[in-house]
């Protein structure tokens, strides 16, 4: 049994082992847990235009069941420990953009989420997104990799409460700041502290499994703070034992869609520009992030690109489909899975334990529930750091490379959105290279992509001057 998971995965070709391949896919569940408690937040609560809402419970658990069998199917068959799950760009744009402001009703969105992922699952299959990717010089690949990065540590900062919000009400121009006031004034916020310290001793230390058994400590650490102090102000998850081990699951919405209420409701043309800019956020978030990804891990070829992408992309893109179907919004390339690439996993045998587990937290929701996001966020800090190693590859002498790389990476994490850095990134990249008189070195379809970015960032009014 253990030969053929060997072979079939290419664990040992990789340097890894069966027991760090499951340990990492953990690690990458903890990491990702939080998009069971924050997906229902932002698709559950909001009632579409004939007043129906998805609701809190049955979106948690078919973000739960589309993520386990998408991460499950991404790992057994294009064999990367890539998890996924439902995109946190495109689940806020499908219920903001496509729900309350253009008053679909949500089984039309998610009909328009279902298109768009048949179109990403053709453009993969004929090749393009594979020719895309090939066209991207290896100077911007290695800048959306640091971009991820950072994008992956603002992410942690901000869950484990170390970076906060400014409110508007505060009249100043600041956007962000530390803690509360300037001051780690809280126990959850303390507890992340704490797990930053102890991930990066580990880290340093080179322990087996160090960054999973951060959690588990930093975890435990929480419990005790809670059970001592009390504090109502951690992020998603209180650290307390459970009053209950679950339930069935509702799975009521799963299903619910319609392909073509939209095009009736709104037009054709308003419609479509819906489906261009799902598919523009979805074909470039997960590109970046796999690759991205791919580095961290060690897995691409010499010209960094991923082997058998094209299947990688192809199961990617059903994930759009899957998610559409559960009513949970796109199911994409989850950056937060790069915390089991940081504790060793290089396989899809990670991803089947993370899909495992995210089945399994369809039943036993309060089990995840102990875990606390400001315990698993001291780990996409750490990964950042890890993917930040690939500032050495781009040339920072060479003002043409320079300054759209520069943008990829700051982009990122300034939008939270890696498509935005990507878009930025490239069309800088095109006008830059114009500047310094190489616009012939540049590829044809880094201009196409380029003047498709234009069009994207410029969406809203070209939205309302057709509308």
């Amino acid at each position: 049994m253990n030969a053929a998971l060997d072979r079939y995965f290419k664990i040992s070709e990789r340097g890894s082992t069966i027991g760090t391949e499951v340990r990492a896919g953990v690690v990458s569940f903890f990491a990702m847990a939080y998009i069971i408690l924050l997906n229902p937040l932002i698709l559950g609560t909001s009632p579409d235009a004939a007043g129906h809402t998805l609701g809190i419970p049955q979106v948690a658990a078919a973000t739960a069941l589309i993520a386990g069998i998408m991460t499950i199917a991404f790992g057994a068959i294009a064999r990367y420990p890539f998890a996924m799950a439902a995109g946190l760009g495109m689940n806020t744009f499908v219920a903001v953009t496509m729900v309350s402001t253009k008053g679909l009703e949500w089984k039309d969105a998610m009909g328009l989420v279902v298109l768009e992922g048949i179109i990403i699952v053709l453009l993969a299959i004929s090749g393009f997104r594979q020719a895309v990717f090939d066209a991207i010089p290896a100077s911007m690949k290695a800048a959306m990799g640091v971009g991820i990065g950072m994008f992956i540590a603002i992410i942690g900062f901000v869950d484990g409460g170390f970076v906060t919000r400014v409110p508007d009400a505060a009249h100043t121009t600041v956007p962000v700041g530390l803690g509360i006031n300037g001051s780690i004034s809280t126990w959850p916020a303390f507890v992340f502290v704490l797990g930053l310290l102890l991930c990066s001793f580990m880290v340093i230390r080179k322990v087996r499994g160090g960054l999973f058994l951060g959690i588990v400590i930093t975890t435990v650490i929480a419990m005790i703070l809670q059970a001592i102090f009390g504090s109502e102000d951690w992020g998603m998850a209180t650290p307390e034992i459970p009053g209950s081990f679950g339930g069935l699951p509702d799975l009521s919405i799963v299903g619910e869609v319609s392909l073509v209420g939209a095009f009736t409701k709104l037009g054709v043309v308003a419609t479509v520009l819906l489906i261009f800019t799902l598919l523009l956020t979805n074909f470039f978030d997960a590109m970046g992030t796999m690759n991205g990804l791919g580095k961290q891990a060690g897995l691409v070829d010499e010209n960094d690109n991923l082997p058998d992408m094209r299947t990688a992309l192809v199961v990617e893109g059903a994930g759009a489909i899957a998610g559409g179907l559960g009513s949970v919004s796109s199911n994409t390339v989850f950056a937060d899975s790069a915390a089991g690439i940081g504790d060793g996993a290089k396989t899809g045998l990670a991803n089947i334990t993370t899909g495992v587990i995210f089945l399994l937290a369809m039943f036993l929701t309060p089990l995840y529930e102990i875990v606390p996001i400001e315990a698993a966020a001291p780990v996409l800090v750490i990964v950042g750091v890890m993917m930040a190693s690939q500032l050495k590859d781009i040339e920072w002498t060479k003002m043409e490379v320079a300054i759209p790389a520069f943008l990829t990476i700051v982009v990122m994490p300034f939008t939270y959105s890696i498509a935005n850095g990507i878009g930025v990134g490239f069309i800088a990249f095109a006008l830059m290279s114009a500047f310094a008189g190489k616009a012939k070195q540049v590829h044809w379809l880094m201009w196409l992509i380029a003047a498709l970015f234009v069009v994207y960032f410029g969406m809203a009014p070209l939205t309302n001057a057709l509308s």
